[in-house]
């Protein structure tokens, strides 16, 4: 599985439909992309949400990211990431 950063911005519209209820749809949706959802976040600045989220990968990652969109009203930019370590092995650190 492959770690990605979802950051999510909120239309003017799906604003008027924060609930509980959403983000329980929210994780069905992840999961009917075949992904998980470790964590999620409630921040303030360019962005309103932010997931951290496993896929098998990229296509999986973006099924979903555009599903967020159509289902919930909430784009969300999705970037894969590694950790810290694999970064370093992937990069030649030693």
């Amino acid at each position: 599985m492959t770690t990605f950063i979802m950051k999510g911005k909120y239309s003017a519209e799906s604003v008027k439909k924060i609930s509980k209820g959403r983000t329980v749809d929210a994780i069905k949706i992840i999961k009917q992309s075949r992904g998980k959802l470790i964590a999620a976040y409630a921040i303030m600045g360019e962005d309103d949400l932010l997931f951290i989220a496993e896929f098998p990968g990229v296509a999986e990652a973006i099924k979903a990211s555009i599903n967020l969109n159509k289902k919930l009203g909430i784009s969300f930019a999705t970037l894969p990431a590694l950790k810290v370590d694999e970064f370093d092995k992937v990069a030649g650190g030693k």
